[in-house]
């Protein structure tokens, strides 16, 4: 197939998907006020269920990959996203908070389940040379919720009421549904193993290395990003138009980064993006707290400023299809659901420290500092992504095409076989 070639349908259904998954772990950020107002408990209280939706994601999306690992992909997606959808819509009629918090431990499942098998369904499909395009378009979903999918929720939290919010979440999952149901290929699941058969390739040192890389860089970067608005009004004496500019910049250069990072992973090799990725992320990060350092004032200094946001963005939402190709390459299809489940967890655990650490370097020094920590987390990611790769026999997956013969595929040095 050639490069150019048109993109099939059930690739923007996922993109949908996941658009929906994304939104809804920050959704309720935006109407927490609202809530707490409702349901008669303070704003933290009702902040926690913002908490509780990153750690169970956290935590179940290993776990629930390994139970699912050996079912075909298109019903585990299907039946996750009907989950989604019901959980949604319990938020909706929460008579309370209890139920309330119920629901998002439900949805928070749920998501982990669906977001696994639909970058597993991306790569196994992708057509050889194209894992890391059609990667980047899924990934895209995921960042597009960042200046599409919350700002609307919010908006409409506000304009019909909280419970709003979770009806339009319930509504596009519907959509991604029958969407799944007439679009998405067949994918089938991987063998039944024992227990610690599955579990082996997780062991693997080559999994668990590019599972801290991204721990480390969601912690880096996303504590840039936690604090953004904080960092803006310091460094350049942002207003609040400043600010929504600089959020609007955050959220087109992310979704160009996430489409690039997937065309440069297929013509460079997701490992060697991923350097690139990272080593980029770090820089501009250092770049950011040498602005902060530097005093600048003025009327350059705003301009200045969202340049250099920009290129950050682009690096920092450029992650996933590099290192999700690596992860497919270092566990092979037989753990590909459970290794990029694994991956997820490290990411959203990252989130969490972001947060805490940058916490406690605003409360310690001031948020000059923040994107300094994150460089430097960033930078031990770095280091970590130059270990030396290894191709053991283990690692290779076949790649057979529905009716077609058995070819491997060969990512940057690390050989794969893809079985779909």
């Amino acid at each position: 197939m050639a490069r150019s070639a048109a993109l099939p349908g059930w690739l923007y259904v996922l993109f949908l998907t996941l658009l929906a998954t994304a939104t809804d772990e920050f959704i309720i950020a935006g109407v927490l006020r609202e809530i707490a107002g409702d349901l008669s408990v303070s704003v933290s209280a009702a902040g926690q269920l913002v908490t509780v939706f990153a750690v169970v994601y956290a935590l179940g999306a290993p776990t629930l990959a390994l139970v699912f690992a050996r079912f075909p992909r298109r019903p585990v997606m299907v039946a996750g996203l009907a989950v989604f959808v019901l959980a949604n819509v319990a938020a909706a009629l929460s008579p309370g908070y209890a139920s309330l918090l119920a629901a998002r431990i439900a949805a928070a499942l749920a998501a982990a389940v669906v977001t696994a098998a639909a970058f597993t369904m991306v790569a196994m499909r992708a057509p050889e040379g194209q894992q890391g395009r059609y990667l980047g378009v899924a990934t895209a979903g995921m960042t597009a919720a960042l200046f599409t999918g919350v700002p609307l929720g919010t908006w409409l939290g506000g304009a019909l009421g909280w419970r709003a919010t979770f009806w339009l979440l319930a509504a596009v999952g519907t959509l991604a549904v029958i969407g799944l149901l007439t679009t998405a290929p067949s994918v089938p699941g991987g063998p039944s193993t024992p227990l610690r058969e599955r579990l082996a390739p997780l062991r693997r040192v080559a999994v668990l290395r590019l599972v801290a890389v991204t721990f480390l860089a969601g912690s880096g970067g996303l504590m840039f990003y936690t604090y953004l608005s904080a960092y803006v009004a310091e460094a350049a004496s942002g207003s609040g138009t400043l600010l929504s500019v600089v959020l609007l910049v955050v959220g087109l250069a992310g979704l160009a980064g996430a489409l690039l990072a997937g065309r440069a992973a297929d013509a460079f090799g997701p490992r060697r993006s991923l350097r690139v990725v990272i080593g980029g992320h770090a820089l501009t990060l250092l770049l950011a707290a040498a602005f902060g350092f530097s005093g600048m004032d003025g009327t350059a200094a705003p301009a200045v400023l969202v340049v250099l946001i920009a290129f950050w963005s682009v690096f920092a939402w450029a992650l996933n299809p590099p290192i999700q190709g690596s992860i497919m390459a270092a566990a092979g299809p037989e753990a590909a659901m459970p290794a990029l489940a694994l991956n997820i967890s490290g990411l959203y655990l990252g989130t969490g420290v972001a947060g805490a650490v940058g916490g406690i370097v605003i409360a310690t020094a001031d948020i000059r500092f923040v994107p300094l920590a994150g460089g430097a987390l960033m930078l031990l990611s770095f280091l970590l992504t130059l270990a030396p790769e290894h191709t053991p026999s283990s690692d290779r997956v076949r790649v057979r095409p529905p009716g077609g013969r058995t070819r491997t595929r060969t990512h940057g040095t690390a050989s794969t076989e893809q079985s779909v």
